[in-house]
Formats: C-alpha cells, structure tokens, sequence
C-alpha cells in the first residue's frame, strides 16, 4: 500500500532529538534539512514536541518554509504561539496556499487588528472568500464548506461539462462530483465523477444527475452534518441557503476532522478538563481544572456529611469503616460504565425519545443483575472475614441498592442534562459520583445502624 508515511512513523524519537540539538546550536540549515521531508502533519509533530523557548527558535528558523498545511494540523495552544511569531505578509502567504476554511480557521485565532492587517495583504478574491468564510459562526456547515467547486448548469451536455473541466483555473485539485444547478444557482443534484465520464458527449447532464442526494444549511451545526455523512456514506455534501442556492461543499477530510474534534471534546468533557491543555501552561492548566475540582470537592463534603450522620456507629463497629468505601466504588464504576454508553449513544444519536425507556429498563436490570452478583461475592466474604452473617447481609443489601441507584442515575442524568440544553458529557460524572457515594454510604451505614446496633 503506497502513500504518504503515517506521521508516527516519520517523527520518531531520534528525530526530535535531532531537531533539538540542532536548535540548541543555531544550525538553522539543519533544522530545515531535518523538516524539509516532513509531511504537514510530521511538522506540525515536531513543532509541538519540542520545548517553548525551542519552539520559538524553530518557528524563526523555518518562517516561508513552514508547510501552510502545517498550521492546520496544530494544537490551538500551539497554533497561537506560532502565529505570535509570525508577521502579516507570512500569515497571509499561508492563507492563499489553504482552503478558505482552514485559512479562516487559522485567521480566527489572531486579535482583530492583526486579522484585518492579514487580509489587506489578500488579493480581493481571496480575501473576500476567506471574510465569507468567517461571516459563518464556528463549528457550522458554512465555515467547513469549500467554495472551489465543479458547479455546471443543467442544460450543459457531458461533452461541456468535460471541456469545462479542462479549461478552467479555478478548479479543486481533487474532484469526486459535479453539481448541477439551474438559472437561478439553485441546486439540482450532482453526477458522480466516474458516471460522468462513462457517459457520452452529446448526453444532457440532466439525464444522469442524481437529484435526490442529501445537502445542509449553511448554519448546520457541525456535529449534525457528521451524522450525515456516516448515516450516507459521503464523500461530499452540498451546502445550501434558504431558497437552495448552492453556496460550497463540505469534503470528507473535513468531517473527518470534526468527528475527530467531537470524540475528543466528549472524552475531555466527561473528565472534567473541557479543552486539551496538553501544551498549555503550567498555570493556565491548573485554572483550566479547578472549576470542575471545586464541584468535586463540594460533592466530596456531601458525602462525607452522609458519613458524619452515622459516626456512632462507625466508631461501634470499625468493620463499616474499612468496608464501605467499597460499595461507593462499586457503585461509581457500575455508574461509570452506564453513563459512558449513555453519553456516546446520545451523541451519536442512538438514544432517544422513542428508546430512553426501554434503555432505562435494560441498564436497570443489568445493574440489579450485577448487584446480585457481586451481593452474593461481598456477602461470602465478609462472613467469612468478620465472621458476622448479618454484616454479609447489609453489605450485600448495599450493593444491590447502590448498583442499581448508579444504573437508574447512569441513564437519567445524561437523559436529563441533555433535555434541559446541558452538554451530558461535561457534567454527568460530576452529578453521577454524587449520587453513588451517597447512596452507597447511606445503604450501608443506615442498614447497618438499624440492623447492627
């Protein structure tokens, strides 16, 4: 299998040590030997594994040199270093080698000042589809879309549409359909590159469009035109306005990118940090993740007001100390594992109306099946360790409760933040560990003072 090597394989560790004892010793030369073979993306790799102070170093070494798609491939942290060291005409040098949805995406990173200074040094044109671009708001069909299409008019024949290929300039480098509109710009359908040429001179494109493919707003978000590309299998989708004229089309590589971007965003979320600080600061991260640490800490201190409630009895029987934060641990991974299923199927559009009860219902049974189970574990062995059956019986009352507690808040609280307009993702860890500590601790604090005492 022939093509470019994957980025892991052409950044390896030697590499980068290269690159940095080359840096440390202002051989600039070197440094661009070393990248000059790269790939954007093995660029952009090399850029963010060195150190600040090295990577400022390399930024001046490189300057013009830097693959434009470079800038792309970027963490946003880095990215806004890299384009601090950059000035206006080398910004705007790099604009005109991208697509204007990524060169929008890279000017949407610099202060106002500096942007417009970028697109004075544009030629109009170019200049006037990168400021259509960033009149969209971000993460929407109208920013990802590219305007550099195959857009003929229906009453053209194969045999126009093939000499128009040929002639113009101002065509993609890649081209997978032609779009058919009619008179007015509007939208008629599209012809698969290999139907077209198939397909004999004098035949009238109309007679082989196919008119019923999918297209999008130009304010659809992101995430929704995800869905209709795995939900279609495209390999591109045609952006719309309100009276179907068509305004660009969205590629793969970019769904790509954003199903990429979304998966992470979800994983972060679900963690507490919100953005990938990877490359921040040491400062910037530590105030990145403090909000979420200081919801954790207050839901840490209702729990332990849970505890508190039954000090008498811990102090009676020292066994409830050492067992119970093992029925708040059971109950936060059996949590853990639901809310994760709950959160993906939501975002991918899985769960819904139609079937959050009958999803309900299963992940109830399958925490009170668990529940069972590990009662059944537990129970044996603190008989067999404390030697005090009726222990055995309340910690394994706990742990059915509280597996089934996690299961039911599993489900609800993502179904719940999501239907009051909340990201699931960002909070329901939160939400979920509160709810298993608490009612882990009181099932088997309360059953053991009533039963026990």
């Amino acid at each position: 299998m022939s093509g470019e090597p994957d980025v892991l394989d052409e950044v390896t560790p030697e590499l980068v040590r290269r690159v940095e004892a080359a840096l440390a010793d202002d051989r600039g030369s070197e440094v661009r030997a070393l990248l000059a073979d790269l790939s954007a993306s093995g660029q952009a790799s090399v850029i963010e594994q060195v150190s600040e102070p090295e990577r400022e170093k390399l930024i001046a070494f490189l300057k013009r040199d830097l693959d434009p798609e470079a800038l792309t491939e970027l963490d946003e942290v880095v990215l806004e270093e890299v384009l601090d060291q950059l000035d206006s005409k080398d910004i705007a040098a790099a604009a005109q080698e991208l697509e204007e949805d990524d060169a929008a995406t890279i000017l949407e990173e610099l202060p106002e000042d500096e942007r417009r200074e970028v697109l004075a040094e544009l030629p109009a044109e170019e200049r006037a589809d990168i400021e259509s671009a960033l009149a969209y708001p971000e993460g929407t069909a109208g920013r990802l879309m590219q305007r550099s299409l195959v857009k003929v008019p229906d009453d053209w024949t194969v045999g126009q549409v093939i000499d128009h290929c040929r002639e113009a300039t101002d065509l993609p480098d890649d081209v997978y359909d032609m779009f058919v509109v009619d008179g007015a710009g509007r939208l008629r359908g599209s012809v698969p590159l290999g139907r077209m040429l198939r397909s004999k001179r004098p035949v009238r494109i109309l007679d082989i469009v196919d008119p019923d493919i999918p297209s999008v707003p130009a304010d659809t978000e992101q995430r929704e035109i995800a869905h209709v590309f795995r939900d279609q299998n495209l390999v591109s989708c045609p952006v719309v306005d309100a009276d179907r004229r068509l305004l660009g089309v969205i590629m793969v590589d970019d769904v790509v990118d954003v199903i990429d971007e979304e998966a992470q965003a979800e994983l972060l979320n679900m963690a507490g940090v919100g953005v990938d600080d990877m490359h921040a600061a040491p400062l910037r991260t530590a105030r990145l993740r403090a909000a979420w640490l200081a919801v954790n800490l207050l839901t840490a201190i209702l729990a332990s007001l849970v505890i508190g409630e039954f000090e008498h009895s811990i102090e009676k029987i020292v066994a409830l100390a050492v067992l119970m934060p093992i029925v708040a641990s059971m109950g936060g991974n059996a949590g853990t594992q639901t809310v994760t299923v709950a959160v993906r199927a939501l975002a991918m559009g899985e769960l819904t109306a139609a079937n959050a009860l009958r999803f309900i219902a299963k992940e109830a049974a399958v925490g009170g099946l668990n529940g069972f189970l590990f009662a059944l574990v537990m129970g044996v062995a603190v008989v067999a360790w404390y030697g005090d059956w009726r222990l055995g019986a309340v910690i394994g009352a706990a742990m059915i409760c509280n597996l089934l507690a996690a299961a039911l808040a599993g489900t609800l609280i993502p179904l719940g933040l999501q239907k009051a307009g909340v990201d699931p993702a960002v909070s329901s860890t939160v939400f979920l560990t509160t709810v298993t500590d608490v009612v882990g601790f009181l099932a088997f604090l309360g059953l053991a003072t009533i039963f026990l005492l």
